[in-house]
């Protein structure tokens, strides 16, 4: 189908026709906040609402709500029956999605831009009164279940996220992933939904993206047909600080999994997202591990083969974080090897400046990793959301290639040595469970 392909194609931006992506934003009087991106470039357009509510808003004896909320609300409502959301908008040509992390939200439709008034019906819909109820409520278990085992339980190397935040942020509302617990989720009762909806679920606690073939004016008529009557939410939002606790020096566990290349994995806590730091962070992941030509690639992987794969990335959000590197060991390499030569290179980035070409190599990877992000509808209506949501910027889609611009060489080795040292960090060995010794019977024990 026509419509399709065009959805999947990468379409020339605002950004890329005049180097800076256009956009208003206003509030609507119960709170909504709305930001709109006209690009007549192509015929679509992506509808998004960006709740601002992850699992870092869950209390303990409830983890997993925001993920499970990503589920439910395609549940249907008084006018959209029980399974149609989905049909309803790929019937018209369109594709749909949701994703949730420690902090947000995220649902967007993807459409033909004659479609753009189905595209916002069916989020007012979601936000107006979605159907929280025993019947969505018992099937939606059953699937997030099943994506769990799916995802992360039978999946070799999967639980490593769970285990790293648990150590590196014990005791904070990052302690727990998204998926959270399905202990919590048995246990909650019918009203727990209903409260958890009416608390997070309202336009006070929302951003309203649209990004794509509009016309300004008829968007905001149908923006206000749609949304004016949704009322703003009266409870209080929980808005948990989130502060790092002492580890205690370096947190070192064995995890017996069903794999065969052993791996070491190291989660160092990082600053939230925006700081100085976090820029400079995220350019010395690139360093790391951005490609094959990087230092991690090279040197483990190409030149001592010692890692079969190597790879790190920033786990970031918006109170703080997981530097992340991950190495996989070759055939008849040990995980002591591989973590060996793992810490040699993280010592070599905290003692020695980066080179003038390294440097040039980051930056411009760095810019083409910044205009890709934005280079989509899907991606501008994304991103404007949520630099609104996080930095109260949405300007910030234009300006902040400038902030990683500005990190200097000595900028990345100081990061380096200021948040890669083993008191900051989760050490995990993956090992496999052949390797696993069993704890020996004493009723087998006899005595000579």
């Amino acid at each position: 189908m026509l419509w399709t392909l065009l959805l999947a194609v990468f379409i020339g931006s605002a950004y890329a026709q005049e180097g800076r992506i256009k956009f208003e934003e206003y509030d609507l009087p119960n709170g909504l906040h709305v930001i709109l991106h006209q690009d007549n470039t192509t015929p679509i357009v992506t509808v998004s609402v960006l709740y601002h509510v992850g699992s870092k808003n869950e209390p303990k004896g409830r983890t997993g709500f925001a993920h499970f909320f990503e589920h439910l609300m395609f549940e249907g409502s008084p006018n959209i029956e029980r399974g149609e959301f989905m049909k309803i908008i790929q019937a018209a040509g369109g594709t749909l999605n949701a994703n949730t992390s420690h902090d947000r939200t995220f649902y967007y439709e993807t459409l033909p831009s004659n479609q753009l008034e189905l595209g916002l019906y069916m989020e007012s819909e979601r936000m107006l009164h979605a159907k929280i109820d025993s019947t969505g409520i018992a099937t939606q278990k059953e699937v997030v279940k099943e994506e769990k085992r799916m995802r992360i339980d039978n999946r070799p190397y999967m639980s490593f996220q769970e285990k790293m935040f648990s150590a590196a942020y014990k005791g904070t509302n990052y302690e727990w992933t998204p998926i959270g617990s399905f202990a919590d989720i048995d246990a909650a009762t019918d009203q727990d939904f209903a409260d958890f909806y009416n608390t997070f679920y309202v336009p006070n606690n929302a951003t309203l993206s649209i990004a794509g073939d509009i016309d300004k004016a008829q968007t905001k008529a149908l923006i206000a047909k749609y949304f004016n009557e949704i009322k703003r939410g009266t409870k209080e939002i929980p808005r948990p600080s989130i502060t790092a606790p002492d580890m205690g020096g370096e947190v070192k566990e064995e995890v017996f999994d069903n794999i065969q290349l052993s791996a070491v994995m190291y989660g160092y806590r990082m600053p939230k997202q925006g700081t100085d730091d976090y820029y400079a962070l995220q350019m010395l992941t690139t360093l790391l591990s951005g490609g094959q030509s990087s230092r991690l690639y090279k040197e483990l992987v190409d030149k001592e083969e010692v890692a079969a794969q190597v790879f790190a990335f920033p786990y970031s959000l918006e109170e703080g974080g997981l530097f992340i590197t991950i190495g996989l060991a070759n055939l008849g390499k040990s995980p002591e090897d591989l973590d060996a030569a793992m810490q040699t290179q993280i010592d070599l980035v905290k003692a020695e400046l980066i080179s003038d070409t390294e440097y040039q190599k980051l930056q411009n990877q760095m810019e083409n990793n910044f205009v890709s992000s934005n280079s989509t509808v899907q991606g501008v209506a994304e991103s404007l959301a949520d630099y609104y949501v996080y930095f109260g910027d949405a300007n910030l889609i234009n300006s902040e290639i400038d902030r990683y611009m500005k990190v200097t060489k000595e900028d990345i080795m100081n990061v380096a040595k200021k948040y890669l040292t083993k008191d900051n960090r989760v050490n995990l060995y993956y090992l496999p469970k052949s390797a696993q010794q069993k704890p020996t019977d004493p009723a087998a024990e006899t005595d000579n």
